[in-house]
């Protein structure tokens, strides 16, 4: 049975122009790829145009690659960069359906259940979820992208670190200002389903 080759050994076959180490890469990486930049376009067109761009970024700048980082952390910025760049150069909408949306996507967007805004309960209708993605959409670049990957993906505040080039206590910090922007924009979503949610459990009047 043949060893797994490590991401360092295909990066060093993709900079000395090994075909298969490239083809490699791309199998192992093109869905993770696809699937952040279509997190943050909401857009599969646009997705899969990144998707491309990426990995000819791979092919003419991975010498820029320095190998005491992880390659997978290398790899998330330029996709989280390339996507961005498409956002601005489209000026796209930032409303999307939920239609257009991965349909695996995390229903933990929140953070902890024991916080105010019980997300689960929430994501439980699609008004609620479409009016999250809307509010994910609308958070500044720089906080989307710590929401995306802590939240969203479910990395470590470490990783996330290696990935946007940030200290933890940073990561911390903008993830808490990430969390504050949302439940403020979810905050009359969130009562209007409550509302909602009691009148459903109260007893029909019984008909003589």
């Amino acid at each position: 049975m043949a060893t797994r080759r490590t991401d360092v050994e295909l990066v060093k076959g993709v900079t000395s122009r090994q075909d298969d180490c490239f083809e490699e890469l791309v199998e192992r990486y093109g869905s993770k790829v696809l699937n952040l930049a279509l997190r943050i376009t909401r857009c599969q067109e646009d997705a899969e145009e990144i998707l491309q761009e990426v990995f000819i970024t791979v092919l003419t700048k991975v010498q820029s690659f320095e190998h005491k980082a992880q390659f997978s952390s290398w790899l998330y910025r330029v996709t989280m960069n390339a996507s961005f760049m498409k956002i601005r150069a489209r000026n796209r909408r930032r409303s999307v359906s939920l239609e257009d949306v991965e349909p695996t996507i995390k229903q933990n967007w929140v953070g902890n259940r024991t916080e105010l805004y019980d997300v689960d309960f929430m994501t439980s209708r699609h008004e609620l979820r479409t009016a999250i993605q809307c509010a994910v959409d609308q958070l500044p670049e720089d906080y989307k992208a710590i929401f995306i990957l802590r939240d969203i993906d479910g990395l470590s505040n470490e990783t996330v670190g290696r990935i946007l080039q940030l200290s933890v206590p940073a990561v911390k910090s903008r993830l808490h200002r990430s969390r504050l922007i949302m439940r403020e924009k979810l905050k009359a979503h969130y009562q209007g389903y409550r509302n909602m949610a009691e009148l459903d459990d109260v007893e029909p009047a019984h008909v003589v």
